[in-house]
């Protein structure tokens, strides 16, 4: 399998698990609140922060952005997805204040302006979120900046994951698996894809990027392989916003990650042996060795 350096972290088999706080739109266009939620993720001990960047009129049609949307920036659907969007001076800020906390940061960009957008701050990766995966240009786009790529593999089948793969190359490349319901029902987060997406794709690295509920789902798909955890955070499940009901709060979060190291320390090499610290109790217990 292929490592791929995200920032000064190796990611793939053999590395501690890669684990991305997903901020997403949970900022409700707050800068108070990005750095409330990245500083969470630093307590945590996350390595990697995430926000999503689009160009309203390119991804959105005039249609949606006018359909009726009481929100807190307007009425108008466009009005609360112009409200979440934010602009240079935001990013600038973004940058720094993840520089001061060392935490590594970067976006999933809906669209070739935003990818030029972001690139500007020298991103350690990119993120293709799973609504992008059959956009060929876009794939084509983000791959001309040379960084790693992380690709979400929601709602879409495994020959368009295929596809996928062979236009983005497999060279840092790293794939996610994914359901994109919000949240997810456990009857329907299949961590068994995981596995799948090994098999298929044997030197790439797969991780998971997760909507569902709690926290165990996160540490099963690191027992599973994945080396990469994906998970939308948030101060409050109760806040206003779409995504913060498949959200995890700050104690869940740095629960869930310390689950994740823990399971690390006790998954070992997989070499049956007698550990030294099992010799007193061989020789108090065992009565007799015969072979």
């Amino acid at each position: 399998m292929r490592t791929v350096k995200i920032g000064n972290k190796p990611v793939g088999k053999g590395h501690p698990c890669f684990v991305i706080a997903e901020i997403g739109i949970n900022h409700n266009g707050s800068m108070k609140i990005v750095k409330q939620l990245i500083d969470m993720a630093v307590e945590a001990g996350a390595d990697a922060v995430k926000f999503q960047k689009r160009t309203i009129d390119v991804v959105y049609t005039a249609e949606e952005l006018a359909k009726p949307r009481e929100n807190p920036f307007g009425l108008t659907n466009g009005d609360l997805k112009r409200g979440l969007e934010f602009g240079f001076k935001n990013y600038k800020a973004i940058d720094s204040y993840c520089r001061k906390k060392g935490i590594l940061w970067f976006a999933s960009c809906w669209d070739e302006e935003s990818v030029d957008f972001i690139d500007q701050f020298s991103p350690v990766c990119y993120k293709i979120g799973s609504p992008s995966l059959t956009d060929k240009n876009l794939l084509c786009h983000t791959r001309s900046k040379g960084r790693p790529i992380l690709l979400s593999t929601g709602m879409n089948t495994l020959e368009q994951i295929r596809r996928a793969v062979k236009i983005l190359g497999r060279d840092n490349l790293i794939l996610l698996h994914c359901v994109s319901t919000y949240p997810t029902p456990d009857n329907e987060l299949n961590l068994q894809v995981i596995k799948t997406l090994q098999k298929e794709f044997h030197d790439i690295p797969i991780g998971y990027s997760s909507h569902g509920y709690g926290t165990t789902m996160g540490v099963c798909a690191a027992a599973l392989g994945a080396c990469v955890i994906e998970r939308h955070v948030t101060l409050d499940v109760s806040m206003w916003g779409s995504d913060q009901s498949a959200s995890l709060e700050p104690w869940k979060f740095k629960l869930m990650i310390g689950n994740i190291r823990r399971l690390e320390k006790a998954m070992g090499n997989g070499e049956k042996r007698i550990l030294d610290s099992e010799i007193p109790i061989l020789k108090k217990l065992k009565r007799k060795i015969d072979f």
